[in-house]
């Protein structure tokens, strides 16, 4: 196979219709545009979505969804995440700093994912009530 052999396949192409040749083309006089309307003119165009004035259908369906503006500075932290970090007091500064939590994470709440074994002081986190209770069954407790 060489380049200047390359086709497309047959019948995949579709010659371009010549307009505007005379009456035995099928194509003359008014090209195919049919007589006088929007179409029919050149520049004869509507923005997308444009119903003829009607309400269009992107602004007659509801909104949907919302994201709320608080969960960025917000985020979830697991038992095993904080059994990891090996600390007796863990803060929302230590768990910067260990990575565990974005840099910019305001709250930050416990939840009972994984297992703890070894005790530990939380201090300035939220904390479920069923990874509150497996941190005291460990020897731990939680301060506000």
């Amino acid at each position: 196979m060489y380049l200047n052999t390359i086709k497309p396949a047959a019948g995949s192409t579709k010659n371009a219709k010549r307009v505007g040749r005379g009456i035995g083309s099928t194509l003359g006089k008014t090209c195919g545009r049919g007589h006088k309307g929007q179409k029919s003119r050149s520049g004869g165009f509507h923005k997308v979505g444009f119903e003829g004035g009607q309400m269009p259908l992107q602004r007659r369906l509801p909104k949907v969804g919302f994201s709320s503006r608080k969960s960025k500075y917000s985020a979830e932290v697991r038992l095993n995440e904080i059994s990891q970090l090996n600390l007796d007091v863990v803060t929302l500064d230590d768990l910067i700093k260990a990575n565990v939590v974005p840099a910019f994470t305001k709250t930050a709440k416990v939840i009972q994912s994984g297992e703890i074994s070894i005790s530990v002081t939380l201090k300035g986190l939220k904390v479920t009530p069923g990874a509150k209770s497996s941190i005291e069954t460990a020897g731990g407790k939680v301060e506000d």
